[in-house]
């Protein structure tokens, strides 16, 4: 904790009645064994993470003025790394707010709040973000999974401002993405795989054949297609996302080389196989196979599936890109998998790359959690 690790968990913390009657979301001080302070905390009880620190600052005031000084360091870093308005604002922890997770699309910012603390701040969060940032329209999102485990409803709304009608254009990497940011899933679009989109983008060039499995709202596939893809299909169980690709495709003027395709992704592929076809580049980017410890060998296996069911559908000399979102599955034991997978579909490769999430989703040097993302491009 005095080094900077931000959680105290349940059984870490000695606990009486009274700390266990204080209401979720409360802020106090958190003592060493020896009654030091060693700064301001939020509580709650019902939680495995029973305290997030939020102040080395025992004395420090969780208000407005606390929020604005946060947000803005938070801005600070954004305005150096991006030209457009388009970013993770707060990474959780890594920024200095513990299970806040604010997304910017334009003059439009979605909050997830996915502790309690948060939850019970919300308006002194609210009006802060308005003044640092000027945002016009504040939507709140209560689809994180960690909102269940704080205790927390799943009732998302509007917090200022009038929701938009309309999914909102985000201009990225050369490509439009339509974000739906009332009713898309998390807080409308991933901005976390900008660096990836870019680096696959270079490996479609020229008029490569490329195929997006799990592709959401057309992420890898527009990316490529801006890059100079000659075609690109992608693969969604949703059709309301592939929709979304589909105009941002048109968006981007590149409607006439963008095709979809609904189905389960394992599905999809296996009959992509068996119809012959074979792609210049495959990538896949699935969802949280491994979310927690308890999942993690399931969801192993799971992407070793999905590197078996891809690999088939690379051309001799293509590239494959395999992700995951699961902070579980560390990068060692996801390359493993996706190495067994590549060798059970009797493919060869080499590993070209190792990608991570962009730098609006900074890393807790001390929290493995914050840096969930991976992204491995190998070529067969």
């Amino acid at each position: 904790m005095r080094h900077g690790y931000p959680w105290v968990y349940a059984d870490d913390l000695v606990n009486d009645r009274r700390t266990r009657a204080l209401p979720p979301g409360a802020v106090t001080v958190l003592q060493d064994g020896d009654r030091r302070p060693l700064g301001l905390v939020a509580v709650n009880p019902q939680s495995r993470i029973i305290c997030r620190m939020l102040d080395r600052d025992p004395a420090a005031r969780i208000d407005e003025e606390w929020f604005a000084a946060r947000l803005t360091r938070a801005l600070d870093l954004r305005a150096h790394l991006f030209d457009a308005p388009f970013y993770r604002l707060v990474h959780a922890e890594a920024d200095g707010l513990p299970g806040v997770v604010i997304d910017r699309f334009g003059d439009t910012c979605v909050i997830q709040p996915n502790a309690a603390w948060a939850e019970a701040r919300l308006e002194a969060l609210t009006a802060a973000l308005i003044r640092v940032t000027g945002a016009r329209v504040v939507l709140k999102n209560a689809s994180g999974r960690a909102r269940a485990l704080e205790g927390l409803d799943d009732i998302s709304g509007v917090l200022h401002g009038t929701a938009p009608a309309a999914a909102v254009p985000v201009p990225m990497n050369g490509a439009t993405y339509m974000a739906d940011l009332t009713g898309g899933q998390k807080t409308g679009l991933f901005y976390d795989q900008r660096p990836n989109h870019a680096f696959a983008a270079r490996l479609a060039a020229g008029g490569a054949q490329v195929l997006d499995v799990f592709s959401h709202v057309g992420g890898f596939a527009l990316a490529a297609l801006a890059g100079g893809a000659g075609a690109a299909l992608s693969v969604d169980g949703s059709a309301a996302a592939l929709e979304l690709a589909r105009k941002g495709a048109e968006a981007g003027g590149m409607a006439d080389r963008f095709a979809t395709r609904q189905g389960d992704a394992f599905d999809v592929m296996a009959a992509l196989a068996v119809e012959g076809e074979r792609f210049d580049m495959v990538i896949c980017d699935p969802p949280a196979f491994a979310p927690s410890k308890q999942a993690l060998d399931a969801g192993l296996r799971a992407y070793e599936r999905v590197a078996r069911l891809a690999a088939p559908l690379v051309a001799p000399g293509g590239f494959l890109g395999l992700c995951s979102c699961s902070h579980a599955a560390d990068l060692s034991r996801f390359r493993a998998a996706c190495i067994r997978g590549i060798g059970r579909a009797g493919r060869q490769g080499q590993i070209l790359h190792t990608g991570f999430a962009g730098p609006d989703h900074p890393t807790h040097p001390q929290l493995a959690e914050s840096g969930y993302l991976k992204a491995l491009f190998f070529r067969l």
